[in-house]
Order: structure tokens, then C-alpha cells, then sequence
């Protein structure tokens, strides 16, 4: 009497459940592929950001000055003015 009963078929709900573990296994797959390529894409972007638009030009270091000679070759030097801006 008790154990006459059979088992239900339940195979379908297997099926179903495997079915729904892959598919959330794969879009966790798919949402790791997708995040790497953004971080690239964004490391990317921000090494061309931090490169400097145009090249930083240095100026040469600056000589060394000659003491004045003693003779009187230097005297000859004008003053400069500036002059003030008519409107």
C-alpha cells in the first residue's frame, strides 16, 4: 500500500533548474567580460589624458655672465623708458 505509489516524474524541474544556473552563470560571465573592457577603455582614456597635449619645451640653462671690462668700451649704454599708451 505505502510503498505501491511511484516516484513523480521530476526531471523537468532538473532540467529547468541546470537551464536557469547556466544562464545566470553566463550573464555573470558576460558582465565580467564586459566591465573588463570598460576598465581598459578607461585606463585608456586616462593615460591619453595625462600625456601632455603638446611636448614641454625647457629652455637651455642660462650662461654664465662676463664681468664687465674694466675699460671704457661699456659706457655707451642708453637707458630705456617706457613709454606710456595714448588712448
Amino acid at each position: 500500500m505505502f510503498f505501491q505509489e511511484t516516484t513523480p516524474d521530476t526531471s523537468g524541474y532538473m532540467i529547468a533548474g541546470y537551464a536557469i544556473a547556466f544562464i545566470v552563470m553566463a550573464l555573470y560571465v558576460a558582465s565580467i567580460y564586459l566591465r573588463t573592457r570598460n576598465l581598459n577603455q578607461d585606463m585608456t582614456m586616462l593615460e591619453e589624458m595625462d600625456k601632455p597635449a603638446h611636448p614641454v619645451q625647457t629652455s637651455p640653462p642660462p650662461q654664465p655672465r662676463k664681468s664687465p671690462a674694466k675699460s671704457g668700451a661699456n659706457k655707451s649704454a642708453k637707458t630705456v623708458t617706457k613709454k606710456s599708451r595714448q588712448k
